[in-house]
């Protein structure tokens, strides 16, 4: 049924032809602000059922007075982004971890759940509708997409509304903050809670950033771009910053190095270091995802926020109270920050499935190969941290007989399924791992 649906919203809407970049903005210096595009992809949910879809050219919703998304703040939101990459192609980036996200939030705030097919549709299509905003290869920009969920329709008592929208807006963005991946100031908010133990705190509603914004502004004032939270109830334990999760960098003694990042039940789980926390070991990282204390700040050696808005921001100091925690720079924050940057760009080769191409859009460098991911991070852990790190190629699969006799290692086996051991190499270590034969001695395929 939903197939149906969304082929017949394919015919109705006819995408015209679109041209990168075409809108001609100043690409290199958007910072993140709103800017006006050709429209946005809106779903009506009525009834019991989402309708097919439109694309509004208006920027504005009609909406009844007692909707109780303004009353009483039944609303969520997401935010994505899609990237014009070296290979000429359009990109959506994990569209599939913000629609998982949004719908967590949906159970939550008792709202209808948005198919996952019709959220990766609305991000597909609202990018093809404005592809002449998307900032071009090597500006380093991207198109920002904010999908929205708020209830709506005439509703006075407290209970879910009749009717919910779902949106997708899309907005040229450069970086979040003005000086980028430079390292910023931050001040550990005490007066001030971002969310309530057992609240909605881990998922990403409305009212949770309304609530932010007299601290940060007030931060702001004192010469902190951002703050960062601690637990409600022990102030023991490190959050969030305003708008992104906490990473600290340690590194050891004996070499190792160690990616952390707090786990909590009120702690919204960004998109971005759910990725991070899979490539990190790929540059040599140890993951810690747990709770972190506030004493532990001294221990680090680097400090991040990461976020999709920011994807890492830099952090020069932490005060906290009368102490203030000093990092001495971002070079391995940085060299994270350039391997994922290549991958959203498809410099690098994605091989995690993050990045989904615009069906509207083809690739106008054909010819171009992404580099291989141990080969990209050899070289950015070489240029970015002095580090030499050989580059291992996997060997094909050797299959051996169990047996280590000469004549079990000659003769086929007679039996089929007959177990077997592999060596193969992958990440540069050689494992033995039980396999199973194929084929039966009559050459015939067997079920494993």
């Amino acid at each position: 049924m939903l197939v149906s649906c969304l082929r017949a919203q394919a015919r109705r809407l006819t995408i015209p032809k679109k041209e990168v970049g075409k809108a001609g903005l100043d690409w290199t210096n958007l910072g993140f602000d709103f800017r006006p595009s050709n429209g946005f992809m809106k779903y009506t949910w009525k009834e019991g059922k989402w309708d097919e879809g439109s694309f509004e050219t208006e920027p504005y919703f009609k909406m009844h007075i007692m909707s109780s998304a303004i009353h009483y703040g039944q609303g969520l939101f997401e935010g994505t982004k899609a990237h014009h990459c070296a290979d000429g192609t359009a990109r959506l980036w994990n569209v599939s971890g913000n629609a998982d996200r949004m719908n967590q939030g949906a159970k939550r705030m008792l709202i209808p759940e948005v198919p996952k097919e019709m959220f990766l549709e609305a991000c597909d299509r609202v990018v093809a509708m404005n592809l002449d905003y998307l900032p071009p290869y090597g500006t380093g920009g991207s198109l920002y997409l904010r999908p929205v969920l708020f209830g709506m329709g005439p509703q006075l008592g407290l209970q879910p509304a009749p009717e919910y929208v779902f949106a997708v807006l899309a907005i040229p963005v450069s970086s979040y903050y003005k000086g980028g991946l430079s390292p910023v100031k931050v001040l550990v908010v005490e007066d001030h809670d971002r969310s309530a133990p057992k609240g909605v705190g881990n998922v990403k509603v409305s009212g949770n950033y309304g609530a932010d914004i007299l601290p940060s502004i007030a931060a702001r004032a004192k010469g902190y771009p951002t703050v960062l939270y601690l637990d409600a109830h022990e102030k023991k334990y490190i959050e969030e910053f305003s708008v992104s999760n906490f990473v600290g960098i340690q590194l050891l003694p004996d070499g190792r190095k160690k990616y952390v990042t707090p786990k909590s039940p009120s702690i919204l789980v960004s998109c971005t270091n759910q990725m991070l926390m899979k490539l990190a070991p790929s540059m040599g990282y140890d993951v810690e995802w747990r709770p972190v204390k506030v004493s532990e700040l001294s221990t680090f050696n680097e400090c991040a926020g990461c976020g999709t808005a920011v994807v890492l921001m830099g952090v020069d100091s932490i005060t906290h109270g009368q102490t203030v925690h000093q990092y001495g720079g971002i070079k391995n924050i940085e060299s994270l920050y350039s391997l994922y940057r290549s991958i959203q760009f498809g410099e690098t080769e994605d091989v995690f499935g993050w990045g989904q191409k615009v069906s509207a859009h083809d690739a106008t460098n054909v010819n171009f190969t992404a580099t291989p991911l141990p080969e990209a991070v050899a070289r950015i852990r070489k240029d970015t941290l002095g580090e030499t790190v050989p580059v291992v190629k996997a060997k094909p699969a050797e299959v051996v007989p169990d047996s280590s006799t000469e004549q079990a290692s000659k003769s086929k086996p007679k039996v089929a399924g007959r177990r077997m051991k592999a060596r193969v190499v992958y990440k540069g270590r050689e494992k033995v791992v039980n396999v199973r034969t194929q084929r039966g001695p009559n050459g015939r395929k067997q079920k494993q």
